[in-house]
């Protein structure tokens, strides 16, 4: 790893080149920001500006369940999986190049950030590796196979893009608003949510069909699995509830030495065709709260109650697949999409009036100032006002999901996941009484 750029550096850098073009600046931050390799190597100079610009004016293409098993059940065949990789093929480096246009448009100085110049690196990597098959169709499974190792290194080299963008906010709050950083984030992580989820889906399909000679045979005498993809056509809510409850329970009983108990009615029966990941994660921030409020209000014998209600079909309503979106965070039309909501309530105290307007901020976290220095090796982390954010928490924290405070990302992040397919949450607190918070998902529909 090559050394950290001194200030003196950056600044001659960005010195000699006021009033040169845009995309010189740029080069100039990622030539000096540490190297870092990857699996599959691409020149940088391959992806010139026009090629950018032209990508970043096409429109986003929102993201449907619909568009995620279009090509079948697996095992696919060799033309459907050759289908699946011209498809993300004709979306994956128009989002690459929004993203990059985006972190371009951040102020010069903020970019020039160690940590969100590697962000800013790790996207035009990936579009490096994307544009040459970008150029002809895949034909043939030597090419499919390729393109699928192409797909799995994308995945690995953004898996820790929220910690280091935060870090990165975290050491030029001086120099861009929270604002400005809540604005960028949301769009980034919203953004980031289907690009992952469209290179993981093809993954899947290919590991899961192997249409190759020598490839491993499926096996067919369990019966037909209900995943296409990373897609459960007959996901129950309930099982991945009671998985999060044990998980957040341990943490729970670690830190407290007591765990609320959770009570689930309605219609724990109900089956949804959904994401298990993005559920399994929203679910174990809304109980990391729960859990919390609950244990910390003195109320650790009263039960955590969760209710399942499952939307019913309307009939005479478009397929999901039909329907055109401005973004993929506009909600969908309820009655054309059935869908499932959870209601998580907990006798924790309630949200006060003061807090309450803050909690969709990624600026925003219940962490005491003590538990913060102590999860960041007591490392100052408060900020001027004597406040922590989580900026400081889940930079400290290196994105270590066990924290039961969630570290100020989890309701809106769990909100954007939540959002991407149409549903959202909704937080109705009472003060000194408890906390209801309502999960609505949608499914695939017709």
């Amino acid at each position: 790893m090559a050394a950290r750029p001194a200030i003196w550096q950056l600044r001659a850098v960005r010195l000699a080149l006021v009033g040169k073009p845009f995309a010189r600046k740029y080069a100039a931050v990622t030539s000096n920001t540490p190297v870092q390799t990857w699996p599959h190597q691409a020149q940088f100079g391959n992806i010139h500006d026009d090629q950018v610009a032209r990508l970043a004016a096409q429109p986003l293409h929102s993201l449907a369940l619909a568009d995620l098993v279009r090509h079948g059940r697996p095992p696919l065949s060799a033309e459907a999986l050759f289908a699946s990789a011209n498809f993300i093929l004709s979306l994956l480096p128009i989002r690459l190049a929004h993203r990059i246009q985006a972190l371009r448009n951040l102020p010069f100085i903020v970019v020039s950030n160690p940590h969100i110049a590697r962000i800013y690196n790790n996207y035009v990597h990936s579009l490096s590796t994307l544009l040459p098959y970008q150029e002809h169709r895949i034909t043939n499974l030597q090419e499919e196979i390729q393109f699928t190792e192409v797909m799995a290194d994308l995945v690995q080299t953004h898996s820790n893009t929220i910690p280091v963008l935060a870090r990165g906010f975290l050491e030029c709050r001086k120099y861009i608003s929270a604002g400005d950083v809540t604005r960028f984030l949301d769009e980034h992580l919203r953004t980031r949510i289907g690009t992952r989820l469209i290179a993981e889906q093809h993954i899947a399909l290919h590991l899961s069909s192997q249409p190759h000679s020598c490839g491993p045979k499926i096996s067919q005498e369990h019966g037909q699995s209900s995943h296409i993809g990373v897609i459960d056509t007959a996901l129950r809510p309930a099982e991945i509830i009671r998985h999060c409850e044990a998980f957040v329970g341990e943490i729970c009983e670690l830190k407290y030495g007591v765990r609320p108990t959770v009570v689930i009615n309605g219609q724990p029966d109900t089956l949804l065709t959904h994401v298990p990941t993005h559920l399994e994660y929203i679910i174990t921030e809304l109980l990391k709260n729960a859990f919390r409020a609950t244990v910390e209000s003195g109320k650790e014998k009263e039960p955590v109650v969760i209710t399942i209600a499952a939307a019913s079909n309307s009939p005479n309503t478009p397929s999901v697949a039909t329907k055109s979106f401005k973004s993929e965070s506009q909600l969908l039309d309820a009655a054309s999409i059935p869908g499932v909501t959870i209601r998580i309530r907990d006798r924790g105290g309630g949200i006060s009036p003061e807090v309450l307007p803050s909690i969709w901020a990624y600026s925003f976290t219940t962490f005491a100032d003590d538990d913060v220095r102590d999860m960041n090796n007591n490392r100052n982390t408060g900020t001027a006002n004597g406040n922590t954010d989580a900026l400081n928490a889940i930079s400290g924290a290196g994105g270590d999901s066990s924290s039961l405070a969630g570290l100020g990302y989890g309701l809106p992040l769990g909100r954007a996941y939540a959002e991407h397919f149409g549903g959202g949450i909704q937080v109705q607190s009472l003060w000194g009484w408890g906390t209801d918070v309502y999960l609505e998902l949608k499914g695939l529909g017709n």
